[in-house]
């Protein structure tokens, strides 16, 4: 089975929200919510993946040592086996918008299970819930 490595990060706001990010409707799980990333190119570090999808994604400027890894999912589909670290970053450039996705939305890391997610990213919420309890 092909091994399919993709980065994602949860970006967290000053009020302690995550975004995330709703997938096109004609691509594949379209309508889910995700946490923002993508495929690594051959030869990228995770770090530099994370910082060429949120330019393009999000239009935001995110420099290497702002990244924090926090956890990952590995996850058997059908066609391929995931691998996916999860990052955290608090810090960045520009202001986000929806380049590539049909919505974005901040949302508290409790709230997180109420959005329908692929489900190779629904094992990364209670992390996400425990580093964010005290909002």
């Amino acid at each position: 089975m092909k091994l399919l490595l993709v980065v994602a990060v949860a970006l967290i706001d000053a009020d302690g929200r995550v975004l995330i990010a709703q997938r096109p409707a004609d691509k594949q799980m379209g309508g889910l919510w995700e946490f923002p990333g993508g495929k690594m190119e051959p030869g990228e570090r995770p770090e530099e993946t994370l910082i060429r999808e949120l330019r393009e994604e999000l239009g935001i400027e995110v420099k290497a040592p702002c990244l924090a890894p926090l956890t990952f999912a590995s996850y058997p589909y059908d066609t391929f086996h995931l691998l996916m670290p999860l990052y955290v970053c608090r810090r960045w450039e520009g202001f986000v918008q929806a380049r590539e996705h049909q919505a974005l939305k901040w949302v508290r890391a409790r709230e997180l299970k109420d959005y329908p997610m692929p489900p190779a990213d629904e094992p990364l919420i209670p992390a996400l819930v425990d580093l964010l309890a005290g909002f």
